[in-house]
């Protein structure tokens, strides 16, 4: 780009030169035409200054034009390449927030098993104690009791991991973030209409923009490379002044003057044979250019794919947290009818501790769906090209502050 606009600029250049000189007495007029033959050549001194500036400019050279569009555009692309690595940081930065979240979500379900199971291991253990409970249903709560503990141990340390990644990508160590809402929206994408999402993602995807500037970038590079065939045409102006003074024997001669030169020229070059270069040339750049369509067809359809996968995944997701919800309960109702049985002797332990595993497994299952559906979304959008840093405002305004998750100990 910069040989292209250079190229379209006037060049400038100035000249600046001064002389002097001594003919000395020593040699001899040896001239026999001359009236002075055979007598010295007297002393001659002189000083001569000259100074002139010229100024050339291209007026037509069409491979330079096309040059500068090719350059141009791209650095348009580059702009848009940079605006999906935006995106792509949006991305990650709410996939690390979101993978915390998650990492708190299992760590809470293993705490809260761990507890249950050592509250579970103290009522078999008093029930034994007392003949009301055989020394299998000790041994089963025990085991399960262990098993928690190593659950919950492998939750803290991924949690610890969770909020190291955060940092790496903010820069920022965190002690504690903000957890969502629990009321926190869980809508269908608007429209609902997933080609509308593709036709959308026609129009401002990134990948797509960026694509055909290269496109761009390409046709422009054949046109230019199809231009060596025509000839170029520049015009040169120049002005310049002459003066100086000359003396014979110290004798000052009568100064003669300045002179001034001013010149207008016109180059016309006509390329004739470059040795197949410029035919090379232009097949390369076609060929390129070929490349570059089939890369935006590529990108198309790629793009296409992607926005109908992710709508769909965003859909799935809102039917996946309303059943994981209603699981949930569903959990929660059996495990205490189980309890229940087990007061009355027509369920045993380890029911019970299926149960509340159940519980545990499900209440973690229906906060990952409320991560997934965000995460779904924005990814959606992404793929769109609408995403945007209000995106992230939204989520913002969607934390519960009063509900902090603090890095794991």
């Amino acid at each position: 780009m910069t040989t292209a606009r250079a190229s379209l600029l006037p060049q400038i250049n100035a000249t600046a030169t001064q002389s002097s000189g001594t003919q000395s007495l020593d040699s001899i007029n040896m001239n026999p035409n001359s009236p002075d033959f055979g007598r010295p050549t007297p002393d001659r001194e002189f000083t001569s200054q000259r100074w002139g500036a010229g100024v050339s400019q291209q007026v037509l050279n069409v491979g330079d034009w096309f040059g500068y569009r090719a350059a141009k555009a791209d650095a348009n692309r580059a702009d848009w390449d940079l605006q999906t690595a935006s995106q792509g940081l949006i991305i990650r930065v709410a996939q690390a927030y979101l993978s915390v979240l998650s990492r708190q979500a299992e760590l809470e379900s293993a705490i809260a098993a761990e507890e249950a199971v050592q509250r579970q291991l103290e009522q078999v253990q008093q029930r034994f104690d007392v003949g009301l409970e055989a020394i299998t249903g000790v041994l089963e709560s025990k085991a399960a009791y262990d098993s928690a503990v190593v659950t919950r141990i492998r939750a803290e340390s991924q949690q610890r991991v969770s909020f190291e990644t955060l940092r790496t990508l903010t820069g920022t160590a965190y002690g504690e973030i903000a957890n969502l809402k629990e009321d926190l929206a869980i809508v269908d994408p608007l429209p609902k209409d997933e080609n509308e999402w593709v036709r959308t993602a026609m129009d401002t995807n990134f990948g797509i923009r960026s694509a055909q500037l290269a496109l761009a970038s390409a046709e422009h590079n054949v046109k230019n490379s199809m231009s060596q065939y025509l000839p170029t045409l520049s015009a040169t102006a120049s002005y310049g002044t002459n003066s100086g003074q000359s003396s014979v024997n110290g004798v000052v001669l009568p100064d003669q003057g300045a002179s001034t030169s001013v010149n207008y020229s016109f180059n016309l070059q006509v390329p004739l044979f470059r040795g197949m270069r410029t035919q090379a040339n232009v097949k390369r750049a076609r060929l390129s250019r070929n490349l570059a369509r089939q890369s935006l067809i590529e990108q198309e359809l790629n793009v296409a794919e992607q926005v109908r996968t992710r709508f769909r995944l965003v859909v799935t997701d809102v039917v996946a947290v309303a059943a994981s919800a209603e699981a949930l309960k569903s959990a929660q109702a059996a495990l205490e009818a189980t309890q229940t049985g087990y007061e009355v002797g027509t369920r045993n332990i380890v029911d019970v501790l299926r149960a509340q595993q159940d519980v545990f497994r499900n209440e973690y299952q229906y906060n990952l769906s409320r991560h997934t559906y965000v995460l779904d979304m924005l990814r959606l959008k992404e793929s769109a090209g609408i995403l945007s840093d209000s995106d992230i405002q939204d989520l913002n305004s969607d934390i519960d502050a009063g509900n902090p998750v603090q890095k794991a100990p």
